[in-house]
């Protein structure tokens, strides 16, 4: 006979049997609490890694309620305690770590006060976070003030594999104005080149890392898991990058440990096997796709120099307004790793940017010379023309490969340009002229000689003869592509690939007519009322002034580099 007292035994036993199965395991069906229900003085738990792979439980006490800190955001503010949090404050990388209060998800460990003397959090409420996963567009960052201290997010620990000391050093100001932590990170043994794991390893306080690049050198994000939601993954608690839409891959993380600082504690980690794919980087969480391998751009460098030949292959993400900043990090330190920062060096790289859509690729071609942090030099101004496409066309462009080859010597090979000279001043229509250069090096000199036939119907008046550099002879061009609105790829393809090189000196001859320029293309017979206002206008116009240019010579000067700019005047008479 079934009795009151066994009914009661069986409910307890169910009642008991459903507390045991962890809220992770079914987190599709995970209660929420909402920031409504938050009081001063509640209590409860947190869950993050502290090392290893090992979930370690946190305790929470509620301090308040912070109400639109920014727009439409709520921070739940709290202070924390349990395993080393007492010594370590709130740490970067625990961005995201899940809170439970009265046995129901409140949200995620996101802000934090620097120089704190206690581990007082701000905790994202779970309900702007699952909001998140229908963000579209950039995100904005929390924070908010009080008196002196201020309460921001919480740094996102950023992991350097492969790359130098130096390079990390070079770049880290920039990585700190993003919000991150850079560390010198350890090799998160090739991630890119395996495939995602089958069944995911995650669960609410693991670690993840969104891989910005990975391969010989590798770059790391870190955070924290909140929740998953069948195969979408909610996690950091705050922006990432300020994307908006995103395909950034992300792997597992496993964390080394935790290093205490006065400034900002933070975990130290190492990526492993990938994920899947983060397909939005809103205000209160990024959210991945697990399973989802995003497209990645195929990276090769060579460096051909004094340590010989040295091949560096990688996989970088496409976002557009990260590829040349990381372009230029990884080239200084494919450098920087094989040859010196300091003392004489000369520099030339060569390659190209390949774009989908059948649109032709943007070639590299220049060369670098000096005696103080050339390498620096040279990989910023690579990424500069990159930076003027990805950013400036009305297109939106993705690069399938990047292919770049470096040649570096320890010898500071370059010329600098003293005199110009003409065999005469005076030339009538259809003579030849002969042109003179003179470089010096060291002590050491040249001439490079050429000649120059005018033009039977050339009208009579003065002709300009400049000799510069090709970084000089750009100018006019590159103030154009700066000062105007986007335009198509393949205008901007043409100008860019037209780009002259250090590696020679160019020979332009001019008239002083009132010719302007659009974007790099000669207008000369512009409506003389458009012409008087550009000529008064205050600001930057689209209309460049110059003078109409006759003819264009290179003088190829080997390996080596050419600076300076000499100029000369001729007449041309009836």
């Amino acid at each position: 006979m079934f009795s009151l007292r066994n009914l009661l035994s069986l409910l307890a036993a169910l009642v008991l049997a459903a507390q045991a199965v962890p809220a992770q395991a079914i987190p599709s069906q995970t209660r929420t609490i909402s920031i409504r229900e938050i009081q001063p003085g509640q209590r409860g738990v947190g869950r993050t890694i502290f090392v290893g792979n090992k979930i370690e439980e946190f305790q929470v006490e509620v301090l308040g309620v912070l109400e639109n800190i920014g727009p439409r955001q709520n921070i739940i503010l709290a202070r924390l305690s349990g395993g080393p949090l007492d010594k370590t404050g709130v740490i970067a990388g625990m961005s995201g770590s899940p809170v439970w209060i009265d046995g129901r998800l409140a949200g995620a460990v996101a802000l934090a006060f620097p120089f704190s003397k206690e581990p007082i959090a701000g905790i994202r409420p779970i309900e702007e976070m699952l909001a998140a996963g229908t963000a579209t567009r950039p995100a904005v960052r929390a924070e908010a003030k009080f008196g002196e201290a201020r309460l921001a997010e919480v740094a996102t620990p950023v992991s350097f594999s492969g790359f130098t000391a130096r390079a990390v050093e070079q770049f880290a100001p920039e990585w700190r104005k993003l919000g991150m932590t850079p560390l010198q990170g350890i090799s998160g043994q090739g991630a890119a080149s395996r495939a995602p794991a089958k069944n995911s390893p995650l669960e609410p306080g693991s670690m993840i890392s969104v891989q910005l690049v990975s391969g010989d050198m590798q770059v790391g994000a870190d955070g924290t898991v909140t929740t998953i939601d069948k195969d979408q993954v909610y996690a950091f608690g705050h922006r990432f990058l300020a994307l908006g839409s995103a395909e950034l891959p992300f792997s597992r993380s496993e964390v080394i440990t935790v290093l205490p600082s006065l400034d900002v504690s933070f975990k130290i980690s190492s990526s492993k096997e990938p994920l899947g794919t983060i397909r939005t980087d809103g205000n209160a969480a990024i959210v991945g796709t697990l399973g989802r391998r995003p497209a990645t751009i195929p990276v090769k460098l060579t460096v051909q120099g004094t340590a010989g030949l040295q091949t560096f292959r990688m996989e970088m993400i496409r976002t557009p307004a990260l590829v040349p900043f990381l372009l230029q990090m990884v080239l200084f330190s494919a450098i920087d790793g094989s040859e010196r920062t300091l003392g004489s060096s000369t520099i030339s790289i060569t390659g190209e940017l390949k774009l989908e859509g059948g649109l032709p690729p943007l070639k590299i071609k220049q060369a670098y010379a000096g005696d103080f942090n050339t390498p620096v030099l040279a990989a910023m101004s690579t990424a500069a023309p990159i930076a003027n496409l990805l950013q400036g066309s009305s297109e939106t462009l993705r690069v399938s490969e990047i292919n770049l080859a470096v040649n570096s010597t320890e010898v500071r090979a370059q010329w600098q340009i003293d005199q110009v000279s003409t065999s005469r001043r005076e030339v009538r229509p259809g003579e030849t002229i002969e042109l003179a250069v003179a470089l010096s090096n060291d002590g050491n000199e040249r001439v490079e000689r050429l000649k120059y036939l005018v033009p039977a119907g050339a009208s009579p008046g003065p002709l300009t003869i400049a000799v510069s550099d090709g970084t000089t002879a750009n100018l006019a061009e590159a103030r154009s592509m700066l000062s105007l609105s986007p335009r198509p790829a393949t205008q901007m393809l043409t100008q860019l690939n037209s780009l002259r090189t250090n590696g020679s000196a160019w020979v332009r001859i001019s008239r002083p007519d009132p010719v302007y320029s659009m974007g790099g293309t000669e207008l000369p017979n512009i409506p003389a009322g458009l012409a008087m206002l550009a000529a008064r206008s205050t600001t930057q116009s689209l209309l460049t002034p110059q003078g109409t240019r006759v003819a264009e010579f290179e003088i190829p000067l080997g390996t080596a580099v050419v600076s300076g700019q000499k100029s000369v005047q001729i007449e041309v008479k009836e």
